[in-house]
């Protein structure tokens, strides 16, 4: 039984799907906050393999509950606030979420795996999913390996810094089996409408203004969801406790050239619009306050150690994610309706 939390969001619900797909029990935990949404696993909660509990990860006693109703083997630790936006309009949200709601996950799971049978502990492993974030940002070379030193520069990337430094401190100290991983920015179906690649592919399929912060210049590595979440599922299952894995691409573009290229996919697939191009509807806006400029992932443990690469190419994954919008409208319209839209992270931007 593997416990996912965080399995109605977007990483979640593609590691949820995955591990069904292999005939495995699943039990999800999710909050249900503005990220998570029952809509997501609407198919996966008819699954006879899958159950599902409405427990959020600061709940201490509800996390008890879910350990001693399940009695899982494998923890993979998704649930986190993750927009950087929002990190800096609500940054104690972040802390107590990320910081302090691990750490309770972390000492739910050790008093777990302290009294669990013999066969129980060899099997039990909990894998921490992390971002390349924490590690700060790059120049125009170079790359994140696994011992590149933390070096936060948001609310977000700080807590889920402070949240590894948990995990590692409750391997080392107590011999809990728990592993960390770094990936680089995912995308995919049913990732949420706030985030970079569904607000341009929204925004163009819609003919509104696609926003993009600054020149667009701040380039990233990109890995298609259906990867990452086989590299999760391969980690906390051969991985090795006390062990920190970085997952990426490798396939690094700036912001400015994945807007273009989703414009010129949907101008071919749709027809270009009578007022013009849909590059067109491409607007430069304030930058984000302390917005990193370049992440890249070096991913050779991943290779070596654990025989995985990712098998989507960037055009066919975003081909697939255009594929899935355009299918899934309803889906980003009830979703949508459930936050608040359009730009966050305007207190850092009046402050300064």
């Amino acid at each position: 039984m593997t416990l996912v939390t965080g399995g109605a969001g977007f990483i979640g619900s593609a590691l949820v799907r995955r591990l069904l797909a292999k005939d495995e029990r699943v039990v999800c935990v999710d909050a249900l906050s503005y990220a998570g949404h029952m809509e997501t696993i609407a198919e996966e909660l008819r699954h006879p393999l899958f159950c599902f509990a409405q427990v959020d990860i600061r709940d201490a006693a509800a996390l008890r509950n879910v350990f001693d109703r399940f009695a899982p083997d494998r923890i993979i630790h998704l649930a986190a606030e993750s927009h950087v936006d929002r990190s800096i309009d609500e940054p104690l949200e972040f802390v107590t979420t990320n910081v302090v709601g691990t750490t309770l996950l972390l000492d739910t799971a050790l008093r777990y795996f302290e009294r669990a049978d013999g066969e129980l502990q060899r099997r039990f492993r909990f894998l921490h999913v992390s971002t390349d974030e924490v590690y700060g940002a790059l120049g125009a070379t170079g790359v994140f390996t696994e011992d590149t030193p933390y070096a936060p520069n948001s609310p977000y990337a700080a807590s889920k810094a402070a949240s590894d430094h948990f995990v590692r401190a409750w391997q080392k100290t107590f011999g809990l089996p728990a592993m960390v991983s770094h990936c680089c920015n995912n995308y995919g179906p049913y990732q949420l409408p706030e985030k970079f690649l569904p607000v341009v592919i929204s925004a163009a399929i819609e003919g509104r203004d696609i926003p993009i912060y600054g020149e667009g210049l701040n380039v990233r590595e990109w890995v298609y969801v259906d990867d990452h979440v086989a590299a999760l599922d391969l980690i906390a299952t051969a991985g090795k406790p006390g062990g920190v894995y970085n997952i990426g691409g490798p396939c690094e573009l700036r912001n400015i050239d994945l807007a273009h290229t989703v414009c010129r996919d949907l101008d071919a697939r749709l027809g270009v619009p009578a007022s013009g191009p849909r590059e067109r509807l491409i607007r430069f806006v304030t930058d984000r306050p302390g917005h990193d400029w370049r992440y890249a992932i070096d991913a050779t443990r991943m290779k070596t150690e654990l025989n995985w690469t990712p098998t989507t190419t960037l055009e066919e994954g975003i081909a697939r994610t255009i594929d899935w919008y355009l299918a899934n409208q309803n889906w980003c319209g009830v979703v949508r309706s459930s936050f608040q839209d359009g730009r966050q992270g305007k207190r850092a931007a009046q402050v300064r």
